[in-house]
């Protein structure tokens, strides 16, 4: 060996990827990084309002609250609980299930998990495996496809429009399916659109996926947050016959005001459970001991809080859904459940707009929080491009003036 090569490094044999292929593929949450751009230009002292978190802006009930306190006084729970769940939570999730949707599950069909997501992430792991496609109706959650994708499933997008009341048909699903499909997510009342199915749309669909042996993964965190007589049936209760490949996911973020707890949970048949159960064990462990006695007051308690933020909700709901639709080139369907608004903007794409012309929501995105200091999210992140979701969970004064700015800056299109 030449005295050259002996003093040069050697070269390495290993891969070179700095960050596996699996998480470089996963984008951000769009929600949660229009929610902390917001914050932050608030934080330089911008007076952003943010349309974009789907977070209550209502305390958490004093009474949970309480509860929580003494917990965390009590030295039982400063220690590991059950990977599955405290015995007391899955109980008050057996009992509230069949008091606000008449499905009788047991303890052992339920995981209680680190917030809706985990469930939902919890969900796909469990029932993909490489290669499986989940049809999924769009608009969607911007967490959906990327959870398929963390767990080796193929996300396949099934399109509703504005015109449809983004509300998916059988026969699109049929159209859809394909030898590979696994797994059908349904969420209802939804996030981003707040469109409601009703029950004979339900029951649809639930046969549809029963026929063809297609499982369900059905999304009902925003269960309580109806309007306009809206009902939001849980699909195995429709259809019984669905329940031993169904999966309910649910949590008390939206409807208790508490999305900082990371309490949620996954019902479903026991094998499955057992299986998501042992991967919880290895993820993450357990929830929050404190967290869980805090849900289980809420589960168990009274409903009046709930109410009481639903008529704020329902109030702000149609102010917004007023003012959205009185702006030229802006087609805002009445949302029937959740807390947002999701208007076409199809119509002010390719105008000018204060010099500048945007062709995509996510141009006019950037454009209302720079010139209207607005933050919306634009429609990219839940499916097609020429569409806006706008929370309106947020105070009735800051829900008028962000939206009269957008009234302003969108006025002005050419």
């Amino acid at each position: 060996m030449s005295a050259a090569s002996a003093t040069q490094p050697a070269q390495p044999t290993g891969p070179q990827r700095r960050v596996s292929a699996r998480l470089s593929a996963i984008a951000e949450s769009a929600t949660l990084a229009v929610d902390a751009k917001a914050k932050a230009l608030k934080a330089q002292g911008r007076p952003v309002i943010g349309f974009g978190a789907g977070e209550p802006d209502f305390p958490t009930p004093a009474d949970v609250v309480e509860v929580a306190a003494a917990a965390c006084r009590d030295p039982r729970n400063h220690r590991y609980t059950p990977a599955g769940g405290l015995p007391e939570m899955k109980a008050a999730v057996v009992a509230k299930t069949r008091r606000d949707s008449g499905y009788e599950v047991a303890p052992e069909q339920v995981l209680v998990t680190n917030g809706g997501k985990q469930a939902v992430y919890t969900a796909f792991a469990a029932l993909c495996d490489p290669g499986d496609e989940v049809i999924l109706p769009a608009p969607y959650w911007t967490t959906y496809p990327e959870a398929v994708r963390l767990a080796g499933g193929v996300p396949v997008e099934v399109f509703a429009g504005e015109d449809q009341g983004y509300l998916v048909t059988v026969e699109q699903l049929e159209a859809a399916r394909t030898p590979r499909t696994k797994v059908l997510l349904f969420c209802s009342p939804s996030n981003p659109t707040g469109a409601v199915y009703d029950e004979a749309q339900v029951r649809a669909i639930g046969e549809w996926a029963l026929e063809h042996g297609v499982w369900v993964v059905t999304d009902e965190i925003y269960e309580h947050l109806l309007y306009d007589g809206a009902t939001a049936p849980s699909l195995p209760v429709v259809v019984p016959e669905l329940a031993d490949t169904t999966l309910v996911l649910n949590g008390v973020a939206k409807t208790y005001a508490m999305t900082g707890w990371r309490v949620g949970w996954l019902i479903g048949p026991r094998d499955v459970v057992k299986a998501g159960t042992n991967l919880q064990s290895h993820l993450t462990s357990n929830v929050a001991d404190v967290s869980q006695r805090a849900a289980v007051a809420a589960l168990t308690g009274s409903l009046d809080a709930v109410a009481t933020m639903r008529e704020a909700f329902d109030r702000r709901r149609r102010t917004m859904v007023e003012m959205l639709s009185a702006i030229d080139g802006v087609d805002c369907p009445t949302p029937r459940g959740a807390f947002y608004a999701y208007p076409s903007v199809k119509g002010l794409l390719g105008r000018s707009i204060r010099g500048r012309v945007p062709t995509t929501s996510a141009e006019l995105a950037t454009l209302l929080l720079e010139e209207a200091e607005v933050a919306v999210v634009p429609g990219e992140a839940f499916g097609p491009s020429g569409y806006l979701r706008l929370s309106y969970a947020l105070g009735d004064e800051d829900l008028v003036e962000g939206v009269s700015r957008i009234q302003r800056v969108l006025g002005e299109a050419r």
